[in-house]
């Protein structure tokens, strides 16, 4: 994985998003995000695989333009769910605070 999150890193530099806009990286994560939620609502795994990367990708492209990397904003955010209680609602999982 970390040399897959490299590659990506080298060809989003390569590519010049290292110095774009990163609220408008922030608009192709929302576009990708749009096209899993299609997937889904098609049943389409293949698309739902290939949507499901392309968030990671523009995840991965979304730190680095803003000085972070995609294991340190995993790792922040693992911390913050490891030991959080709460229970599923109608399949999804709600935190104890907002019960």
């Amino acid at each position: 994985m970390n040399e897959l999150i490299k590659l990506v890193e080298e060809w989003a530099k390569n590519k010049g998003l290292d110095k774009a806009d990163s609220s408008k990286q922030f608009l192709k994560v929302t576009e990708e995000v749009g096209e899993v939620a299609a997937a889904l609502a098609r049943g389409d795994v293949d698309l739902l695989r290939d949507g499901i990367g392309d968030v990671v990708v523009t995840l991965i492209i979304l730190a680095r333009q803003n000085d972070m990397d995609l294991y340190e904003c995993l790792n922040q955010a693992y911390t913050e769910i490891a030991d959080r209680k709460g229970q599923m609602v109608n399949g999804v999982f709600v935190k104890e605070a907002d019960l």
